[in-house]
């Protein structure tokens, strides 16, 4: 294979541009020559200038930009097959048999579509005389990798498609922003969401942003009279002191028959039935707009850089694949199961066997509806007569994470419903220590999904000494039956710390689950931490901001970035801003890479560089700080360019969290909370720490991290993200001569 072709089709979404360049550089990189199909299908149908080579500098600066570079338009021409007929000699005439097409369930339906007609539409080019029978043989087959780009994260073969994350950052800016208005006039306002027929934009919209009512396709209300239960929880909300109501509705909400609910019926029922003013908010297009979120372009660029390299492995007749992600694993699914499986939730939708749609959205989208219709009660269930009302006691630990408000929010309205006494330790272990501990009702975390920071405090204090003795005094005053300890490195280490001392002070002896939540990514048993993704959005968001001024000014900026240890920040924000260098901890830093590094910048500019982009970990080497590499790319650059360091500091704890931070905050805590609950009952002591790892949640006990852990860097022995560092390394590289 010498030659691919790279097209974007149907509604734009953010990352598209990301998944091209990695698409057109990881090809060049490999010596295959790309050509990009300019305005979709259409393009392809109409070929001439439309089909034309693209180069490595071309996709140069499209990374951090919404829509798509190369274009994307409806054909209605590809719909037939004289339209497909010519889309073939056209890709034919520029020796093109291999395809990355990007692009929603309709694009990529029409790519398994010529896929399945290649070899007649080959045939009946050759007989027409329109191409030659060397060129026949020579390509008998079509290759096609897909990537899914939708905002709507409608299809089968990704746990979440390209453009869906971005999407949840602009319904939930909206949402954040729309409540203080509401609560500012005590208004009721409904919020009409994109999806199409998929609830996956509202559902988690309205887990995020902490909605009061949520309507989505695959779950119609369950009662005839859902309009006069919706008004009786929001009239008990307001009772119980909620000056802001959200409704969050999907634009394919529908009841259990078929029949569409709007925004404006739902104001309607609204305000006639509770006289409270309402307004309406459609986002509308807005949600399609804008720069992508890290995730967004760090998943269109694995997308991408995978899609290649399977094209470039794949057997001449190989079915066509769409690449898509579960939990941090690029995955490959045959195109037609994926179109097949995408289609079923269709069918069972429009026969309104909804419990069957629901299935077919996934367990996780399943349990999250669960949780959404737990957190949007007014009040919680009263306890049942006769229950074990358990004890629960719930702390933050270690640094200031964004999401753990979202998690302690989780854990103390998820535990009163089920008719658990909640109890919130303030600051930390320190507030253990001193039994600064008071019981938390439904409405004393109201507002907080969306509030960054630590509500109940935290800090990085780790118990020792006659810490242990006033710990198991608090624990037995409050009756705590367990313990759910939100935060980061120095939070395990203070478990660990306990578990020591459990033969000392036996009230220790009870279940304690740590749920993940710190910037640095860098605890054991968890893939991903709370508070990470956020962190990764302030540092994208700076350094967009930084290659502005850099462009300007002729200039190189050294950004360092937090992290210690672990270079998971400085990594990925190196991968989703396109930085040519990326210093970690875990490589270290040599003089000979910062001589080889001064002598790439300086040719890049001799040559008409604009800018130059360098990330480095705090922690990446002692003696080669950021000011060091300033100054010795200053000295050595000479008049060709400037240099400038940017150190973000605690800006990237800062902020509120991001949605991707305040959905898995939700689940995370969900899942220990339930775990907690059966440690109780089974008067199981064990001490854990919970995590995802690849697709699934998974607990690991705590007398497992020392081994699992380097516990003198403090970060996991093996770090999943390092299998990344090949890409990185690849689509940074200087354009080829």
């Amino acid at each position: 294979m010498k030659r691919i072709g790279v097209l974007t089709s149907g509604g734009d979404a953010q990352g598209m541009n990301a998944a091209v360049r990695a698409v057109v550089r990881m090809a060049l990189d490999k010596d295959v020559e790309v050509y990009a199909i300019y305005e979709g299908y259409q393009g392809m149908v109409d070929g001439g200038s439309k089909i034309c080579p693209i180069g490595w500098n071309d996709v140069g600066g499209i990374l951090h930009k919404g829509g798509t570079a190369i274009g994307s338009a409806r054909c209605a021409e590809f719909r037939e097959r004289n339209g497909r007929l010519k889309a073939a000699r056209n890709l034919l005439e520029r020796d093109i048999d291999a395809v990355v097409i990007i692009g929603g369930d309709g694009s990529l339906t029409g790519a398994q579509l010529l896929y399945q007609e290649w070899p007649g539409l080959v045939n009946e080019l050759l007989e027409s005389g329109q191409i030659s029978q060397e060129m026949a043989e020579q390509h008998p087959h079509l290759t096609i990798a897909g990537i899914i780009g939708s905002i709507d994260n409608d299809m089968y073969g990704s746990d979440v498609t390209t453009g869906s994350d971005t999407a949840l950052h602009r319904i939930v800016e909206a949402t954040d922003a729309i409540s203080s208005t509401a609560a500012s006039h005590q208004r009721i306002f409904v919020v009409e969401v994109m999806g199409r027929r998929c609830g996956y934009l509202a559902l988690m919209g309205a887990m995020a942003g902490g909605a009061d009512w949520v309507f989505i396709p695959e779950n119609p209300p369950d009662l005839d009279n859902w309009e006069e239960k919706m008004c009786q929880v929001m009239q008990l909300g307001r009772e119980a002191g909620r000056r802001d109501i959200i409704v969050v509705v999907a634009e394919g909400a529908q009841d259990r028959y078929g029949k569409p609910i709007s925004s404006s019926y739902i104001k309607e029922v609204l305000e006639s039935r509770l006289g409270e003013d309402t307004r309406i908010t459609v986002l509308g297009h807005v949600q399609r707009g804008g720069s992508p979120s890290a995730f967004d372009r760090n998943l269109s660029t694995l997308l991408g850089a995978a899609a290649v390299d399977h094209l470039l492995a794949a057997q001449p007749d190989e079915k066509p694949f769409v690449m898509g992600i579960r939990g941090n694993k690029i995955t490959r699914t045959p195109l037609d199961e994926a179109l097949a499986r995408t289609r079923a939730v269709a069918e069972a939708n429009a026969a309104h066997d909804f419990k069957q749609a629901l299935q077919l959205r996934g367990s996780s989208f399943t349990e999250s509806f669960n949780i959404v219709r737990t957190m949007v009660r007014a009040l919680p269930h009263p306890p049942t007569p006769g229950q074990r009302r358990m004890r629960i006691a719930v702390m933050n630990a270690g640094g200031p994470a964004p999401g753990m408000n979202t998690a302690v929010r989780t854990a103390v309205r998820l535990g009163t419903d089920k008719g658990h006494i909640m109890l919130g330790i303030s600051n930390g272990f320190h507030g253990l220590i001193d039994g600064d501990i008071r019981e938390m009702d439904w409405m004393s975390v109201h507002g907080w999904a969306s509030q960054g920071g630590a509500e109940m405090g935290t800090n990085r204090y780790v118990p020792k000494g006659s810490d242990f003795y006033a710990i198991a005094r608090s624990l037995e005053a409050h009756q705590v039956d367990g313990l759910l300890l939100i935060g980061g490195w120095s939070g395990y280490e203070g478990v660990l710390k306990m578990m020591e001392n459990r033969p000392t002070f036996p009230a220790n002896n009870l279940p304690i689950v740590c749920v993940p939540a710190s910037i640095n990514n860098n605890l054991p048993g968890a893939e991903l931490s709370i508070g990470a993704d956020t962190a990764l959005n302030n540092i994208v968001n700076a350094v967009d901001k930084i290659k502005q001024s850099a462009v300007a000014s002729r200039r190189v900026f050294v950004v360092e970035v937090m992290g210690r240890n672990c270079g998971y920040l400085a990594l990925m924000s190196a991968l989703a801003t396109g930085a040519e260098r990326v210093y970690i901890s875990e490589e270290g830093i040599r003089s000979s890479d910062l001589i080889e590094d001064v002598k790439q910048l300086a040719a890049g500019f001799s040559k008409g560089k604009r800018l130059g982009l360098v990330i480095r970990n705090e922690s990446a080497n002692k003696v080669y700080t950021t000011a060091f590499i300033r100054a010795l790319f200053e000295e050595e650059g000479g008049d060709l360019f400037d240099v400038r360091e940017a150190i973000l500091g605690h800006l990237q704890q800062g902020g509120d969290p991001s949605p991707f931070d305040r959905i898995l905050a939700t689940r995370l805590t969900s899942h220990a909370l339930n775990h907690l609950e059966k440690q109780i009952e089974d008067n199981d002591i064990t001490c854990t720490c919970l995590g995802q790892v690849g697709g699934s949640l998974v607990f690991t006990d705590m007398e497992d991290v020392p081994r699992l852990f380097d516990m003198e860097k403090h970060r996991p022995k093996k770090q999943w993200w390092m299998e990344l560092r090949s890409v990185a390394r690849i689509l940074a590289k200087p354009a080829p001569h």
